[in-house]
């Protein structure tokens, strides 16, 4: 057993203490614990081209989350682990650890300290509750530093949110990343009254990648899916680094969206810069959908967080019903310094998806994607991919 295995062992033991003794705390202002969960089951239907391996019809349980959170002493904790992995791997390595991390709030702002998601896109910081589509796009899911051992200081007014933190490239669960970054976020959502809201955001982080293939660290690669876990065989490789030299890479993101009532659009333009002395590549990406909820309802958003969130009612009986419309792309190349290209790649995929809200916390999800990778060295689609997915939701 490693010793993160045997750390995220501990937190659990420890905190499954906490949760057994919760109901002999005499004073709730000093320790309170909640327990919290989601299940995300996927099913993936596909109609590939005879370019490439095709991808398996298959299901999975995409997220199998559990989670503790509360006060303790003036602080506020969460310990949050994913038991999906346990359905290919048996053991401890089949659970991930997510959110583990103390926070203290002051006047000034939070201090947060431990392992949790970083602070960079509104795709990637909508958390996957609450996303329109089952996947985010091709920038969060490749660019965004996702859960990192960080510090953090965040803080928020009525109209505005910034955050800054700075984080290692391991995680709890993965050591072989080796290297240091800098990150952070701001947005601003002006008021306009009610049903109605416009965001905007930056987001930038620069990451130093220490010898990146070599000494025990893994190579430092950009692969893109086409916006379906479960589509292995159709990713995409932009960029790979490594030769061992130390890498930088710088990223970015500008966010916009808009509500008004029940339609919504939203957009993000990101890209990304790796270099290692001898060799560069640049990464670009954008994205926009609409949104519309046929039953009137409107999108939810987090002043405190710069993030949407789970709505709120629901106007009818039966639920909630909403339609999205998603345009995504991602381009890049790769090249030895003064050399021609190595890499020069492009992917895009339209998603049109549907979702049936029967309660705030439980919904049916649906998305028909039609995929495209390209290599523009060879100037040809190496693949083109339609696919059709689904996902029962719950959370609690």
């Amino acid at each position: 057993m490693t010793i993160e295995r045997l750390r995220l062992l501990t937190v659990s033991a420890c905190l499954g203490l906490c949760l057994a003794v919760t109901a002999q705390a005499a004073d709730s202002e000093v320790f309170t614990a909640e327990i919290g969960g989601r299940v995300h089951w996927d099913f993936s239907t596909f109609d590939n081209d005879r370019r490439g391996t095709p991808d398996r019809n298959d299901t999975q349980f995409r997220r199998v989350w559990l989670d503790l959170s509360g006060k303790l002493y003036g602080f506020t904790y969460k310990a949050e682990f994913d038991f999906a992995g346990l359905q290919d791997v048996g053991g401890t390595r089949g659970i991930l650890a997510r959110d583990v991390y103390l926070a203290r709030r002051f006047a000034a702002g939070t201090l947060t300290i431990g392992q949790f998601k970083q602070y960079f896109s509104l795709d990637d910081r909508t958390g996957s509750n609450f996303g329109q589509f089952l996947e985010r796009g091709y920038a969060a899911s490749t660019l965004a530093p996702i859960y990192r051992k960080a510090v953090s200081w965040q803080g928020a007014r009525p109209t505005a949110t910034w955050a800054l933190s700075g984080y290692s490239l391991e995680s709890i669960d993965n050591s072989s990343i080796k290297g240091q970054a800098l990150g952070g976020r701001f947005t601003w959502a002006p008021e306009l009254g009610p049903a109605r809201l416009r965001h905007l955001g930056l987001s930038l982080a620069h990451e130093h990648y220490e010898h990146p293939g070599s000494d025990g660290a893994i190579a430092l690669q950009v692969r893109a899916r086409p916006e379906n876990d479960l589509g292995t065989q159709a990713r995409l490789t932009f960029a790979r680094f490594d030769a061992g030299n130390d890498t930088d890479f710088d990223k970015w993101s500008l966010e916009y969206a808009e509500v008004l009532g029940p339609w919504s659009w939203q957009s993000e333009f990101s890209g990304g810069r790796l270099d290692d002395g001898s060799q560069r590549a640049e990464l670009r990406a954008g994205y926009a959908f609409v949104s519309w909820f046929v039953t009137g309802e409107s999108r939810s958003y987090d002043r405190k967080t710069g993030r949407f969130t789970r709505i709120k009612s629901l106007n009818h009986p039966a639920g909630a019903f909403e339609l999205a419309l998603r345009y995504d792309r991602m381009w890049g190349d790769q090249h030895l310094n003064g050399g021609p290209d190595l890499i020069d790649a492009s992917a895009e995929a339209w998603t049109l998806g549907g979702n049936w809200y029967l309660r705030p916390n439980l919904r049916l999800m649906l998305n028909v994607i039609d995929s495209k990778n390209r290599d523009r060295l060879l100037h040809a689609t190496v693949d083109h991919t339609r696919a059709v997915t689904g996902r029962f939701q719950y959370d609690f």
